[in-house]
């Protein structure tokens, strides 16, 4: 059986190795030339450190983990309900099931390379890698099988929802409609109320149940934690009120030219956002007259939460594209997949500290 040997990476070093340094003082110029937002004063709060150094091992000393598929899917769905996003669950223990794998490895303090314990433990929590799916009538009303792609149609929509019940089978259970047909060896057109779908076997994002434009306050811990957005790793790291880490995600971040490195807090958070769509915000990070009000949906450019900042103009959101997050740039803002997004008022809340580097 073919193992997978882990090997370092500059991209896997950055996202854990360096410590993140205060920037207590800094004034941030405003994302494409707007107004000026103060960093927060380090002062404030400790700074998160680094995960200790050494996370994995080339040289296959430790257990490496299989490449067999239900190993794999077993390690990911794992990973997942640990809140270590490792991308879609696929059976391709790809970059971000690594990077996963490794921080969930080095914040337990386990060896370097040493994947025995994770995969012992994705065996006994994951006997079953897999269930099934029976697609109920309701299903149907997150679907807009003739949703436009551009946005002055889009416009037009009274929601911006999945353009099949393969999509939204597919969200739900965190894999790619790839990943679903491989499965079930079929293409799945034609699903209707009654039909039963082979699945990946971890907590579903039930978009049944996200409350509307619901607004999430301060708490007395969540808006003590941070978050680190490593752009280089495309990986965002949380940390709680101890500053330790415990959990990341896969992200996409925003275009080089839009990208303030530097420290802010989060805002506010809202769910199921409307979007205001402005090509001019988009593509020079300036506010134009021309722009579209976008409907809320899955399929939102934001997807189906909002987490604003400091920094203006720039927030923490959802996507209508989970297949490219890690692979794609943003216009700006911090890119994560819903099924994950969905998380964020559990692991920060308004208060939270941002630092992006």
């Amino acid at each position: 059986m073919q193992t997978l040997q882990f090997h370092r990476s500059a991209v896997v070093s950055a996202v854990l190795l360096t410590a993140v340094a205060g920037r207590g003082g800094e004034q941030d110029s405003g994302r494409g030339g707007g107004p000026a937002a103060a960093a927060v004063p380090a002062a404030e709060a400790a700074v998160p450190r680094a995960i200790p150094a050494d996370l994995v091992d080339s040289e296959g000393n430790y257990e490496p983990i299989p490449l067999e598929t239900d190993t794999v899917v077993r390690v990911q769905i794992f990973l997942d309900e640990h809140n270590h996003g490792p991308g879609n669950i696929d059976g391709k223990l790809g970059e971000f099931g690594k990077k996963a794998a490794s921080v969930y490895n080095q914040i337990r303090g386990i060896p370097k390379g040493n994947y025995a314990k994770l995969m012992a433990e994705a065996a006994a929590k994951v006997s079953e890698p897999y269930t099934t799916y029976t697609v109920v009538e309701g299903d149907g009303t997150f679907v807009t099988p003739s949703l436009p792609t551009k946005p002055q149609l889009q416009v037009k929509a009274k929601y911006m929802g999945y353009r099949s019940l393969v999509e939204f089978v597919a969200e739900r259970y965190h894999t790619s409609e790839e990943f679903l047909q491989a499965l079930n060896k079929s293409k799945l057109y034609g699903l209707k109320a009654g039909s039963v779908v082979k699945v990946p076997n971890v907590t579903p994002f039930k978009i049944e149940d996200l409350p509307k434009h619901k607004k999430f306050e301060k708490d007395d811990l969540l808006s003590k934690r941070a978050v680190v957005v490593d752009i280089a790793a495309r990986v965002a790291v949380f940390f709680d009120e101890a500053n330790k880490p415990f959990a990341s995600f896969p992200i996409t971040p925003g275009k080089p030219k839009f990208i303030q490195f530097g420290e802010w807090k989060v805002t506010n958070m809202v769910s199921t956002p409307e979007f205001r769509w402005d090509k001019s915000m988009l593509e020079q990070g300036k506010r134009s007259e021309e722009a579209y009000q976008l409907p809320l949906g899955p399929n939102s450019p934001v997807g189906i939460i909002w987490t604003g900042t400091s920094r203006s103009g720039i927030g923490l959101h959802g996507t209508a594209s989970p297949h490219s997050i890690g692979r794609s740039e943003s216009a700006g803002c911090i890119r994560f997949a819903n099924w994950d997004a969905v998380r964020l008022p559990e692991l920060i809340r308004p208060g939270a500290r941002v630092v992006i580097r």
